[in-house]
């Protein structure tokens, strides 16, 4: 089999794809900027073959892909750089091509999209960004398909929801987790009772290893839905049930992260992207369906006892921080 190169793979969602190519029995190669990091995620699994790059440097880019058939770009930034993605999706994009890389697969957000003009939302909704943050991504996700469209390199564009699962510290409900495992409050953002969806993280591997054996999924742009639509209070409530215990909840709306924005960059961050939680958007995935048929989504009620059976056991938490 050829082999797959995870650009950015230690990350949550890379965890998941190498799970995916490992069940396969299908060799594939991890790329960060940590050795140490990617040894310790990875190096029990004779598959993966560790290999670290430099994107300011053509050579390591190029040394990266070589010898790999796909790629797959999971790279992120800090939340306040959003202005790397498409330089860097450039650099990735020239290095593959000069190794001989044959498709390039971008796990990609709604933030192109911008507000949602009806739901659920289908892959020809325009896009119309009205943040920062959207735009960098639009301009991101131009750069692949344009490549494709040039004959450069085949690339496919596969755009994910807000995402949760064991371990995912940085999902809008892992501090609830904490709080419904260990006590105390959680901070969570709002408001809780609009609609929202969230993808299991887990669920996310076997889609993009089907997506590399289906020549027909290049050149499109393609969603993978949550399991439904859901709220915040919803899986929260969820949470209560299955632990008996009833959580203490600090609610920030887009005026707190205001506030928290002054001391905090990542919440400052934030505020931008409230329109997500106060304006629903909900994904239609059935293309994808279409493409390589049922997918398999793990209920709420399944991923949230999967959470809770992952959170460490600690003292009670007397605070938390966004």
């Amino acid at each position: 089999m050829s082999k797959v190169a995870l650009f950015g793979a230690a990350g949550v969602i890379g965890q998941s794809i190498a799970v995916a190519l490992a069940h396969q029995g299908r060799p594939y190669r991890v790329v960060g900027r940590s050795e140490a990091s990617l040894r310790k995620t990875f190096g029990a699994d004779p598959l993966a073959e560790v290999a670290t790059w430099n994107p300011d440097s053509p050579a390591s880019v190029l040394a990266a892909a070589e010898g790999t058939e796909t790629l797959i770009y999971l790279v992120g930034v800090n939340y306040w750089q959003f202005e790397l993605h498409p330089e860097l999706m450039r650099k990735t994009l020239d290095g593959a091509v000069a190794a001989g890389v044959k498709h390039l697969i971008l796990i990609g957000t709604i933030y192109p999209y911008g507000r949602a003009q009806s739901n659920p939302v289908r892959e020809d909704h325009p896009r119309e960004p009205h943040t920062f943050k959207g735009r960098m991504r639009k301009a991101q996700e131009d750069l692949l398909m344009q490549a494709h469209t040039d004959g450069r390199i085949r690339t496919t564009v596969l755009r994910l929801p807000d995402f949760y699962g064991p371990g995912v510290e940085t999902s809008l409900l892992h501090r609830a987790a904490l709080a419904a495992v260990n006590g105390g409050s959680a901070d969570v953002l709002g408001p809780l009772d609009k609609p929202h969806e969230f993808v299991f993280v887990p669920d996310v591997g076997p889609v993009v290893a089907r997506l590399i054996n289906t020549p027909a999924a290049f050149g499109k742009i393609l969603h993978l839905a949550g399991a439904g639509a859901t709220t915040q209070r919803s899986l929260i409530l969820e949470m209560e049930r299955q632990t008996g215990r009833k959580l203490k909840l600090r609610v920030a709306g887009k005026t707190m992260l205001r506030l928290m924005g002054l001391f905090n960059p990542f919440m400052r961050e934030m505020v931008e992207m409230n329109y997500l939680m106060t304006d629903p958007l909900i994904m239609d995935d059935s293309a994808l369906r279409l493409l390589i048929g049922p997918i398999q989504k793990t209920p709420y009620a399944e991923g949230i006892r999967q959470i809770l059976a992952a959170v460490p056991r600690t003292q009670v938490l007397a605070t938390t921080t966004a």
